[in-house]
């Protein structure tokens, strides 16, 4: 899985390399970074095939360059582009990446509602390598959803616009997982920590998500990021929907 995840941190900075290029940035090292992440991944078995063509056809950036601007006249139809051209080997590989955790919260999330809650699983996973940002705010999305479907079912008032802390503190008092409900201080201890990790969802989402402008300086978030919020959302929700079936 370690060997999967380098191939695919490779591949997203092949595709950033290219996405700089055809917006009209360019690092002093970016051609000689390009041409040894282009020969490395042409020769891997794995993502070879699945390259985009022009990473075939384009040797250095300046050929990309003469391909990508007489192809599309603004930035953002070039960004789409390269995202699209990419989705493909960014995505199998993401799918090798995935462990049986995945899997099992897979299984779980499409019992409970296949169309939307399972749909935003899966969104959040395609996007944990190729776009940290997009992870993030689908993890919180995911975790948002599953607490609105268990209190619409329960017949739960809510809300609409409370934000994810108020509606998991109203989802854990219906399924008494709320630490005051319990008088073990092992579970008071746990229930809490569930409570400060969905808090923590929250923060991370607004600090890091792709919800709200950013400024020059501000932070962005790594795949390792993501990866860590994706699993505590996929995680959370998948207790949450247990919980739910149990009672």
């Amino acid at each position: 899985m370690t060997e999967i995840r380098g191939l695919a941190e490779q591949v997203e900075s092949l595709q950033n390399i290219l996405l700089s290029r055809a917006t009209g940035g360019r690092g002093p090292t970016d051609d000689a970074d390009y041409r040894v992440l282009r020969a490395e991944l042409l020769e891997h078995p794995m993502v070879n095939a699945d390259l985009p063509g022009f990473v075939r056809t384009c040797r250095d950036l300046s050929q990309f360059w003469s391909f990508i601007k007489q192809k599309f006249g603004t930035y953002q139809e070039r960004r789409d582009y390269v995202w699209e051209e990419f989705a493909a080997v960014l995505a199998k590989l993401e799918s090798k990446g995935r462990s049986p955790a995945d899997e099992a919260i897979s299984e779980t999330l499409r019992a409970f509602d296949a169309d939307s809650v399972h749909a935003l699983w899966v969104r959040a996973l395609e996007r944990r390598t190729s776009d940290p940002e997009g992870a993030i705010t689908s993890a919180r999305t995911l975790l948002e959803t599953v607490c609105k479907h268990i209190l619409d079912n329960s017949a739960v008032a809510y809300d609409n616009e409370a934000d994810l802390p108020k509606l998991y503190k109203l989802t854990a008092q219906q399924l008494k997982l709320a630490p005051d409900q319990h008088k073990e201080q092992i579970f008071k201890q746990i229930l809490g920590g569930c409570q400060t990790v969905v808090e923590g969802l929250g923060a991370v989402r607004n600090k890091l998500g792709d919800a709200h402008g950013k400024g020059k300086s501000a932070s962005r978030p790594s795949p390792r990021h993501a990866e860590l919020a994706v699993n505590l959302a996929g995680a959370m929700a998948t207790f949450l929907v247990a919980t739910w079936d149990a009672r």
